[in-house]
């Protein structure tokens, strides 16, 4: 069992910290580990009760691979990833355990309570599965007995999700993306779960069926007391359905915040100029985008210090000497820029 560990905060459900995922690079016959792709270094989170925590970042920032990281489907490299839980309790209480120390037959209990949407709703879901064996197999594997109750309880989550009683018995092929991501939220749900983690849910869809999804995860997470790690690159999005928001940058946090302060207030320099891109809805208003000048940083050879400095225009010669320390500058606002508390910078 892992060791019972405290937090100042009873609100939080899951607490990250320290998180690194470090993938070998091999050559040679012998595969010799001749360096590391540090997808996830150092990674620093939290998720409260019922909240979603918006997770954002250019494409490889390592926003997919923490998440996997975190719910064991990677194993990771080092750090801690404490969860509060009553599964492992003698007297029904929630005592807080570290994802990290529990055992494979642990790890299976606790994904009774978290649970995961994917990105693809093509390549999610088997295509040699009906319906009703995708939405009921996490019940399957928990124990839960076939019958007529089983097929009641997944024709009501499809039904909750907006599909009907006539598609449980029907094939993937059989409907489009956005049915088909339906069906991925409908297994999430199945064992009513506490947290799901969202990889880019819309990405791949229509920006009409975007907005359905969407609205469709917000009333589920009312319905269901869900708390949501929304993991997304279109930062519309992320600011429609996110309480917070953490900027990620070549596998480290450059900022957190409230959704709010993150989008009117950036600290980083980073989320200013992704905050930039965010297309404006009036036609009048002449855009100000800020174009970062050379390539994102290489997670097997990051540069010295800040990994962002080479394409900042703040830089100064401390942000390529030493690697700026992840603090708390505002009550519950954390950053990791060195020049953080005197720069002006503009948000949405």
């Amino acid at each position: 069992m892992a060791e019972r560990i405290t937090t100042r905060d009873d609100t939080i459900l899951l607490d990250v910290r320290g998180l690194k995922k470090w993938f070998p690079i091999q050559k040679g016959l012998l595969k010799r580990v001749v360096g590391n792709v540090k997808a996830v270094d150092d990674v620093n989170f939290y998720l409260r009760d019922g909240e979603t925590l918006g997770l954002v970042g250019e494409s490889g920032c390592g926003k997919t691979t923490a998440s996997r990281t975190v719910i064991r489907l990677y194993d990771p490299t080092a750090g801690s990833a404490t969860y509060r839980t009553a599964l492992f309790s003698k007297d029904g209480k929630d005592e807080r355990v570290n994802l990290f120390d529990l055992t494979k037959e642990q790890m299976t209990r606790v994904r009774r309570e978290i649970s995961m949407v994917f990105q693809d709703p093509v390549n999610s879901l088997n295509p040699r599965m009906s319906v009703f064996d995708i939405v009921s197999e996490p019940m399957v594997i928990h124990g839960m007995p076939k019958g007529p109750e089983m097929e009641e309880s997944v024709i009501r989550l499809l039904e909750r999700v907006g599909l009907r009683r006539e598609h449980v018995r029907r094939y993937p092929h059989e409907f489009s993306g956005g049915q088909r991501q339906r069906i991925g939220i409908a297994r999430a749900l199945s064992l009513n779960p506490k947290i799901i983690f969202c990889d880019e849910p819309v990405s791949a869809l229509d920006v009409s069926i975007q907005a359905q999804t969407l609205n469709l995860l917000q009333d589920l997470q009312k319905d269901f007391n869900l708390a949501y790690v929304f993991v997304a690159h279109d930062l519309s999005v992320v600011q429609h359905i996110s309480d917070r928001v953490a900027v990620m940058y070549v596998g480290k946090i450059a900022e957190t915040a409230s959704s709010d302060d993150l989008y009117n207030e950036p600290l980083h320099p980073y989320t200013e100029a992704l905050m930039s891109s965010v297309p404006k809805p009036d036609p009048l208003y002449k855009s100000a985008r800020i174009i970062m000048q050379g390539e994102i940083a290489d997670p097997s050879n990051p540069p010295s210090g800040c990994y962002f400095h080479p394409r900042c225009r703040y830089a100064k010669d401390i942000c390529s000497q030493k690697a700026p320390e992840y603090r708390e500058l505002k009550p519950d606002h954390w950053v990791a820029c060195h020049r953080a508390e005197e720069l002006k910078l503009q948000g949405v």
